[in-house]
Parts: structure tokens; C-alpha cells; sequence
């Protein structure tokens, strides 16, 4: 142990010379010593401690005979390394020696070389003059060859043509391309060569102008004669091979032969789409413009479908498939189309134009009728086309088309209206229908135009068809409006002059009859045009505007009917109404049944609604005269005839509206009769009891109008009358909510002054 202990201390590293190894050394010393501390904390432990000793020595003895192998085996790599750097070195010194013999061999030879310079170039001389004698019987006959190929053009032999022009080009190409290759293309050498060349270029653009006049005219010449079609193709392709060769020869040396690269099937495409937008897409403005642009829209469809029916039918079999010549033209005539409408776009169009270019390039151009036809599909995909028109543009269109109709549609309402009103005034009785209903030519007439520009839309798309729906809608609401100003224009007019509106009730009974005709054609409108969730955001409004007009019509109809009434109503209540044996009533019951035979010319619900306002009206007048202090019972008789007189009224009048059509226990004429109770009670002490009643039923009466039905009783001291204003004022009745209102719109004339003798007594 002590030899070993100091073996190990010998071969320890001094302090300060491995510090990294010292470090290793103290972690694995603690993670021993914790190891350690962890395994024999308990005393029954340490009996393995042998065991443990004995493992640990044999682990440290297998671990330093791996180092020391991998150290020796380390060091014969040194070795071998060292020695194979050694033999390196000695070859490298006897290389640069033999490269050194070299040189100095070659520097001794340089003066022979030089000598051979002159040899060189006289080699070089006479391989060109050979070359010339050679070439001398091609260059004089090329003249020769130049007028065959302008003989064989005008014969329209164009295969023979070209091919004698390829042998020229090659030939003259040949001359170049050694000049330029011996480095003798000098500016002065290739002018003269080109120029002894120059009727090539012309043969060139000779036979060149006879190919694009073909192409130009391929669907014609297809027809006429394929084969010349197919030898211009052969010959594009001939350049279009030759372009590649001479593009791959040029890359080591940078030689390009003049008018090269020919690029003649790009010349081809192009010469094909000038003349497409020639003979289709140059149509002057005033030719298509009206109903000239329908007719052009629809010639271009016809003459564009059939010139695509020859390019597959024929012309696809005269040019190779990569040229994919059927959906060429198709993108040339789509693109051509698009520039073309874009064009048209600039003028200046009215409505009918803008709906052509809208309906033709959304329905007609994608349909089967033109660019789906079955006879072009399926090499003709539509969808890769795009549309002709973007978005932005066919909605730019649409607003246009939209401001213009409805311009269109507001000039031509006004226009009817005008001559409505012109009907108004001109003392003439309106139309009847076969019902013989009161009507005009006006809501046909708005309707109509209303209609026909919806459903005109509906071409487009659902979608604009709403728009133009919703526009129109505006534009009804509008002349609703306008119809209204008129009514009360043809009031005006016929209060100044009522002889010249002899007919002016019956207008306005044909003006309700139209408002409900228009109601009905504005619900079939929408139905036919609106989605269902459209009706409840839009026509609320147009409802309002057009209930509103007729409101106004059957109030100037009322106010009619008031006018004749306030005469005889004028006349009540006085002693000569007590006496005249209902002359009164029957005069107001002529009146209404005259007036009544126009309601019978309105259709339901107008005619029942007029004759229950006309019954109302005649109520409220009733009552109102009544409260208008023109007299005063002075006796219990006069008061039993009062009460009698309107029972028998009341009677009467029920059983004329009865007869007219409505329901007696929906008549407001029960109030009369039961006013006439508080006319009828003969002790006036009672009256507090009757009025309370009276006023369960009719809860809107007021303090003031008691007062005036006690005046008209004439007999009903201030005291009393003070005692049951009192009743009344201690027992206020509230409104039901369906509750009619009587007494609400009557009311009551303002006290008299009291008598004064002057003015200054009353100072």
C-alpha cells in the first residue's frame, strides 16, 4: 500500500500545472465521499465494506489498462503520421527539381518558335483562299438563286421559296461565321458581304408579307386552300427550328447571323390578334350607338362563333398542337372584347346601352349561345377566361343604369301626374271599371313602368333586381308625396272655383279607388321582386306615404260632406226644428244618401270606412249644435219635445246608415238618444244620478259640456248645477284603450261676456 500510495503521488500533476484536472480530481473525491456516506450510514452496513474495496480496485485496474492502450495506440499513429510526411517532403524536392530542368529546356527553344509564326499565318491564308475557290460557283450564282426564290413567291410556291432562302442564309451564314471565326470580322468585311447578300433580306421580307397575308386571312384561306395555310405554318416552324440552332451555336463564339432570331411564330400569334381586333373591334361610336350597340353586341356574337367553329373545325388541323390555336383565339377574341367594351365605356350611353353591355357580357358572352357553346367545348374553358367585365366595372355600370332609370321613372311619374290633374280640372266624370268603381289610368301607368323595369333587371342578376326594387319603391314614396300636394292644390282650386271642378267629389272617391289599387300592385311588386325579409325594412314607409294620401283624399271627401251638412245643421236646435215634423233630419238624410251613392263606388274597405266617418260626422255635428247656446227650453213641453224630437232624429238616422251597410250597435247616433235623458229628467235633482251614468259610458264629456246641456234644459239652477260638476269633478272616469271618442272633438263655445252698459262701468 505505501509503494502504491507513492507511486500515485509520483505521477500526480504539481499543483498549478493541470488545474483542470485538479478540479476533476476534488468533484470526484465529494461525489465519493457522498456515495460513500449514503451507502454505510448504518453500522450493519460496513460489514460489505471488503466487498465494495475489493469491486472498486478491480474497476480501477480494468479502467487504467484502457488508458494505457489508447495512449499507445495513439502514439504509433504519431509514428506512421511522421514517416509518410517524411516521404512526402523527398517527393516534392525531386519534382521541383525535374520542373526546373523543364524551364530551363523551353527557355532555350523560345527563338524556334517565333520562327514558325510566319508559317502560321500563311496556313491560315491559304486555308481562306482555298476556301474562296471553293465557294466561288455558290457566290456567283446567288444572284440567280435570289430571282428563283422571287419567281416561286409570285407562283405562291412558298415550300421551294423558302427552302432556296435556307440554303442562301446558310450559305451567307457560312461566310460570316469564318470571317468571324479566323478574327477577321471587321466592319468594312461584313457590309460587303451583307451587301453582296442584300437581295436575301428582300427575299426575306418578301416571303415573310406573303406568309402574314395569309395568316392574316387563315380562317378564309382554310376554306379556300389549307394547303397554303399548312405550308406557311411548316415554313414558321422551319425558322422557329432554325432560331433555336443558331441561338445554341452562338453561346461558345457570340456569333448571331443578321435578322436573327426570326421569332416568326411569335409574328404569327401577333398577325393573328391584329387582325382579330381589326375585323371584329373597330366599330365607330355612331354605328353602334342606340339600338345600333344591340345589334353590333349580337353580330359579334354570331360572327365570333363562327370564326371559332372554323378555327376547331378546320384550322386546328393545320397547325401543330402545341400552338393550341383554338383557345389562342379565344383568349385573342376575350381580350380583344375586353379592350372593345372598356372602349365603349367612354361614350356616352343612355340606359337601354348600359343594359345591353351589362346583359350581354354577364348572360350572353359565358352562355352556351357563345363562348360554352357545345360545339366549342371542351378545349374552349370559359372559367380560365375570366369575365369580361371586373366588378368594380359592372358595378360602376349598374350605379349608372340605377341613376338613369330613376331619373327616367321620376320624369315619367310627374308627366302622369301632371295630366292627372289636368283630368281633375277639365269637368269631366272619371272611368269606371266593370264594377263600376270609381278608377283612372294612373296606377296602371306608374305600375306598368315600375314593373317593366324590374323585371327588365331580372336579366342581370337577383341581386341588382333588389336594387332597382328598392329605387323604384323610393320613387313611388315620392310621387305618393307628390299626389298628396295635388289633392291639396285641387282643393284650393275648387274652393276658388267650385263650377269648374263640377266633378271634384268623384275625383277624389277615384283617387281613394287608385291609392287601393296601387296598395294591391305594390304587394305583387315585391312579392315578385323582393326577398321575403326585404317587405318588412322597406314598406312600412311606403304604406305610410300611401295611407297618408288617402287619408287626405277621404278627409277633402268628408269635408265635401260637411260642407252641405253645416247648413241645416245651422238650423239646430230652435223652436222651428221642434216644429217642422222632421223636415230637418230628412233634409240631412238626402244629403248623406246623395253622397252615399259615391261610397258605394269605392271599393272595401274605403266605402265602409267613409260612410262610418260620414255617420260620426253627422254625430259630432248633431252634438256640437246642440252645445252652440242658439236656444233655450223654456217650459217642461218644449223640453218633452226637444227629448222626443231627438229620439225620433236618432231613429231615423240609424235606420239610414243601417240601410247603408253598417252595424247598429256599432253607431256613435246612441249618444244623442242618450242625451236626451238629461233633456228628459223632470226632477233635476236626478241629474247628478244621470250624468254619472252618462258619463260610465262616455268618460271623454266634460264639466263644460254638462254645463251647456243644462243650459240648453233651461231650467237648472247655478246651485244644482254646481252639484253636479261637483259629482262629476269626484269621480273622474280614465279612457279605455279602445275607447271611440265623442265628446274629445267637440268643443264647447266660450262663455259670453256679462252685460256692461260702457266701457268704463266695466273698467
Amino acid at each position: 500500500m505505501g509503494m502504491s500510495a507513492e507511486k500515485s503521488i509520483s505521477t500526480r500533476p504539481r499543483v498549478g500545472e493541470w488545474p483542470e484536472l485538479e478540479k476533476a480530481e476534488k468533484l470526484a473525491r465529494g461525489a465519493a465521499l457522498k456515495w460513500a456516506s449514503g451507502v454505510f450510514y448504518q453500522p450493519d452496513k460496513l460489514d460489505s465494506l471488503p466487498q465494495y474495496q475489493i469491486r472498486e480496485m478491480q474497476r480501477n485496474r480494468f479502467i487504467e489498462s484502457r488508458i494505457k492502450s489508447t495512449a499507445q495506440s495513439y502514439l504509433e499513429g504519431m509514428n506512421t503520421g511522421l514517416e509518410e510526411l517524411h516521404s512526402a517532403l523527398t517527393d516534392v524536392q525531386h519534382v521541383q527539381e525535374e520542373l526546373a530542368t523543364v524551364q530551363k529546356d523551353l527557355t532555350s527553344c523560345i527563338e524556334s518558335f517565333r520562327s514558325l509564326q510566319e508559317l502560321r499565318e500563311l496556313d491560315m491564308k491559304h486555308g481562306q483562299l482555298e476556301a474562296m475557290v471553293q465557294m466561288l460557283p455558290q457566290l456567283f450564282s446567288v444572284p440567280q438563286l435570289i430571282s428563283e426564290g422571287f419567281h416561286l413567291l409570285q407562283s405562291q410556291n412558298l415550300l421551294k421559296a423558302h427552302l432556296g432562302l435556307m440554303d442562301l442564309e446558310s450559305f451567307r451564314d457560312s461566310i460570316l461565321s469564318q470571317l468571324h471565326n479566323r478574327s477577321l470580322v471587321s466592319p468594312s468585311n461584313r457590309t460587303s458581304v451583307e451587301s453582296y447578300f442584300g437581295g436575301l433580306l428582300e427575299l426575306n421580307d418578301a416571303l415573310a408579307q406573303h406568309l402574314w397575308c395569309t395568316v392574316a386571312r387563315a380562317t378564309k384561306v382554310v376554306l379556300e386552300d389549307p394547303s397554303l395555310l399548312v405550308s406557311a405554318v411548316r415554313i414558321i416552324e422551319r425558322e422557329e427550328n432554325i432560331d433555336a440552332i443558331v441561338a445554341l451555336r452562338s453561346q461558345p463564339h457570340g456569333f448571331l447571323p443578321p435578322g436573327r432570331p426570326k421569332h416568326w411564330r411569335r409574328k404569327f400569334f401577333r398577325v393573328v390578334q391584329d387582325t382579330v381586333v381589326a375585323s371584329y373591334f373597330q366599330t365607330e361610336p355612331n354605328k353602334t350607338q342606340g339600338q345600333g350597340l344591340s345589334s353590333h353586341l349580337a353580330s359579334l356574337q354570331s360572327s365570333i362563333l363562327a370564326e371559332l367553329g372554323i378555327v376547331k373545325d378546320w384550322l386546328v388541323q393545320c397547325c401543330p398542337p402545341h400552338y393550341n390555336i383554338l383557345t389562342a383565339f379565344a383568349t385573342m377574341f376575350h381580350q380583344g372584347l375586353t379592350n372593345h367594351l372598356h372602349h365603349i365605356l367612354t361614350w356616352k350611353l343612355d340606359k337601354q346601352e348600359i343594359f345591353a353591355l351589362l346583359h350581354w357580357s354577364i348572360h350572353v358572352y359565358p352562355s352556351s349561345e357563345m363562348m360554352a357553346h357545345p360545339d366549342l367545348l371542351p378545349e374552349v374553358d370559359i372559367s380560365t377566361l375570366g369575365p369580361l367585365l371586373s366588378a368594380d366595372t359592372i358595378g360602376s355600370l349598374e350605379e349608372s343604369y340605377l341613376r338613369k332609370v330613376q331619373a327616367s321613372i321620376a320624369e315619367w311619374m310627374q308627366k302622369a301626374l301632371e295630366m292627372e290633374f289636368e283630368e281633375w280640372l277639365c269637368g269631366k266624370e272619371p272611368e269606371s271599371d266593370y264594377q263600376g268603381f270609381f278608377q283612372s289610368n294612373l296606377p296602371i301607368i306608374a305600375m306598368k313602368m315600375l314593373d317593366e323595369n324590374i323585371r327588365v333587371v331580372s336579366l342581370i342578376s337577383g341581386t341588382f333586381q333588389q336594387k332597382v326594387l328598392e329605387m323604384a319603391l323610393g320613387e313611388l314614396e315620392a310621387f305618393l308625396g307628390s299626389l298628396y300636394e295635388k289633392l291639396v292644390e285641387f282643393s284650393k282650386a275648387h274652393q276658388q272655383e267650385p263650377m269648374a271642378s263640377k266633378y271634384y267629389t268623384v275625383r277624389l272617391l277615384s283617387t281613394v279607388n287608385n291609392c287601393l289599387a296601387l296598395s294591391s300592385s305594390i304587394s305583387a311588386l315585391c312579392a315578385n321582386g323582393l326577398s321575403p325579409e326585404e317587405p318588412a325594412r322597406m314598406l312600412p314607409f311606403l304604406h305610410t306615404a300611401l295611407e297618408k294620401t288617402q287619408k287626405k283624399a277621404c278627409q277633402l271627401f268628408l269635408e265635401e260632406i260637411l260642407a252641405d251638412l253645416k247648413p241645416l245643421f245651422a238650423q239646430l236646435p230652435s223652436h222651428q226644428w221642434l216644429l217642422d215634423d222632421c223636415q230637418l233630419t230628412n233634409n240631412i238624410c238626402e244629403v248623406i244618401d246623395k253622397h252615399a251613392e259615391g261610397f258605394s263606388r269605392t271599393h272595401k274597405p274605403i266605402s265602409m270606412y267613409l260612410l262610418s266617418e260620414a255617420e260620426h260626422l253627422v254625430t259630432n255635428q248633431y252634438v256640437k249644435s246642440l252645445l252652440q247656446q242658439r236656444m233655450t227650453c223654456r217650459t217642461a213641453e218644449e223640453r218633452s219635445k226637444m227629448s222626443a224630437r231627438m229620439l225620433q232624429d236618432t231613429s231615423q238616422l240609424k235606420e239610414l246608415f243601417c240601410a247603408l251597410g253598417l252595424e247598429e250597435d256599432k253607431l256613435s247616433l246612441q249618444v244623442i238618444a242618450d242625451l236626451q235623458q238629461i233633456i228628459s229628467v223632470k226632477d233635476p235633482s236626478m241629474l247628478g244620478l244621470e250624468v254619472l251614468g252618462f258619463m260610465s259610458k262616455y268618460p271623454d264629456i266634460s264639466e263644460d259640456h254638462i254645463s251647456m246641456f243644462f243650459y240648453l234644459r233651461g231650467d237648472i239652477s247655478k246651485e244644482i248645477c254646481n252639484q253636479v260638476l261637483g259629482i262629476m269633478a269626484q269621480n273622474p272616469q280614465v279612457l279605455p284603450e279602445d275607447y271611440d271618442s265623442v265628446f274629445s272633438s267637440i268643443l264647447v263655445p266660450a262663455p259670453e261676456l256679462p252685460f256692461c252698459l260702457g266701457k268704463s262701468k266695466c273698467a
